[in-house]
């Protein structure tokens, strides 16, 4: 939507469910009408007046899902030669040149879809990709969870197989240019990136641009790609009926045999982008240490490559999340003043031992440990240490966010948030806590399930003493917000 938009194009979205798509940056620049692609009322009044469609969606993952495919693509095509659009618009799959039969499901519904779709009597563009690299693209979150779960692994024959991946910038850029092109072009196109690679090179180059250390590959011949589905499953939160063709379909080579679409539309005068930054766009947010905390503050989209609230579950890399919410029979101005002064002398309100004997390890690997202590007892300011912590959001009232700069295999966040009480007889806050990891490697997962047990400890004690300190402080001071600093250390010291 952003690239059409900016494009100059006036765009009409289809949705099943248009109440989904309110908090998008974009949903108040666009005409949003309810329908499914299986009905062809519905599809009728999406088209209506369209110059051009796009298709984009497919039934990979359920039950059927080629009877799935077929049946909504036939009626897709005769929705719009019938609404006389001017162009339509599929991206399918790189498939290769071989038998019918001896294609995998996946590859074969993707390319009997693009057969309908070229047979509707409207010009069509089929946009032919094999591994799109990007955050919510099944086959790279395949390939993220893989490389960066299994530091070794005893793997099957397809990780030798031949692979053009194409980065999701590039992919967009073929997209939007799809619908200028001239009316006489009707037929498929074979859109790849740069580089031609083996899954078992995407791996190490993967491993290479996260920082990880070189993967131990060992390929053997008896994992079938039914097997080796299964594997996947087990090793990766991809669901299985979606790993299971992604798997099937990597047992055959799916490189581009011609490049006619840049007789359309040119390449950018930097020329397509490579793999290794494919992948660090895909992994900058998480690098950058940017962890947006609700989708809806976004005031404009992300880069192509960045993870998006329509992503499943499962895409985006593992983000663990520790989340704690407790009422607090205080005014948020209370229950400010105590966030604000966590850290330093005054701990951090649960378990004093256990953030000891974490500040002593961190100080034992090379760390600071606790010994930075904070600056002002009472305010911080963003880019601030307090003990382990680094400042990196602080919004007055509503949320304080930490970076974690102790170390650890991975990355870590701690949020203190204040949201208002629902009872306005008498002064009441919500306290919201969380926790967030982003591991790194194989070790980063079995630090985080670790620690877990001790989380109801450290991290729900933490909520329950922050929410008592605010209280003690309302009760002794009506107004906390003017109440002296030595006020405020003595309510919270008793």
């Amino acid at each position: 939507m952003p690239e059409l938009l900016a494009a100059g194009h006036r765009v009409r979205v289809m949705a099943r469910h248009p109440e989904r798509l309110a908090e998008r940056p974009w949903s108040g620049d666009v005409e949003v009408v309810p329908g499914d692609a299986g009905d062809p009322a519905s599809l009728q009044r999406a088209l209506d007046d369209a110059d051009v469609a796009y298709y984009l969606i497919h039934a990979l993952g359920t039950s059927g899902f080629e009877a799935t495919d077929r049946e909504t693509a036939r009626a897709f095509a005769t929705a719009v030669r019938e609404a006389h659009v001017g162009r339509l618009v599929y991206l399918g799959g790189l498939v290769p040149d071989v038998a019918q039969k001896e294609l995998s499901a996946h590859l074969r519904s993707r390319d009997e879809v693009a057969h309908l779709l070229l047979s509707s009597g409207v010009p069509t563009a089929v946009l032919r990709a094999a591994v799109i690299l990007g955050s919510g693209s099944a086959s790279f979150e395949m390939l993220r969870y893989l490389t960066e779960r299994l530091p070794a692994m005893i793997t099957p024959r397809w990780l030798e197989t031949r692979i053009q991946p194409i980065a999701i910038r590039d992919v967009l850029r073929y997209l939007v240019g799809s619908a200028t092109l001239p009316g006489d072009v009707s037929r498929s196109f074979d859109i790849g990136g740069p580089d031609v690679l083996t899954y078992k090179e995407m791996m190490q180059r993967y491993a290479g641009v996260a920082g990880l250390p070189r993967r131990l590959i060992v390929p053997v011949p008896v994992l079938t790609p039914s097997l080796s589905s299964h594997w996947v499953g087990l090793v990766t939160p991809v669901p299985s009926s979606i790993a299971r063709p992604l798997v099937e379909s990597l047992r055959h080579e799916v490189v581009c045999r011609e490049d006619d679409i840049k007789r359309y539309i040119p390449d950018p005068p930097e020329g397509l982008l490579g793999f290794d930054r494919a992948v660090e766009l895909a992994l900058q947010r998480v690098q950058d240490a940017d962890v947006v905390t609700r989708w809806s503050s976004a005031s404009t989209p992300g880069a192509a490559s960045d993870p998006l609230p329509s992503d499943p579950d499962w895409a985006g890399g593992s983000l663990y999340v520790d989340r704690r919410v407790q009422p607090v029979q205080a005014s948020p101005a209370a229950l400010w003043r105590v966030i604000e002064g966590v850290g330093g002398d005054r701990g951090w309100y649960s378990f004093p031992l256990a953030w000891k004997v974490r500040g002593l390890l961190d100080r034992f690997a090379g760390g600071v440990g606790l010994r930075r202590g904070r600056r002002d007892p009472e305010r911080v300011f963003v880019g601030e240490t307090i003990d382990f912590w680094r400042v990196e959001e602080r919004v007055e009232r509503e949320l304080l966010r930490l970076r974690a700069e102790m170390r650890l295999p991975g990355l870590a966040w701690l949020e203190l948030g204040v949201e208002q009480g629902q009872d306005e007889s008498q002064p009441s806050a919500t306290y919201v806590q969380r926790a967030v990891f982003a591991p790194r490697g194989l070790f980063g997962h079995l630090y985080w399930w670790g620690v877990a047990p001790f989380h109801g400890i450290v991290f729900g004690g933490m909520a329950r003493n922050i929410a008592r300190a605010a209280e003690r402080l309302e009760q002794e001071h009506e107004r906390p917000a003017t109440a002296s600093p030595d006020d405020v250390r003595r309510a919270v010291r008793d």
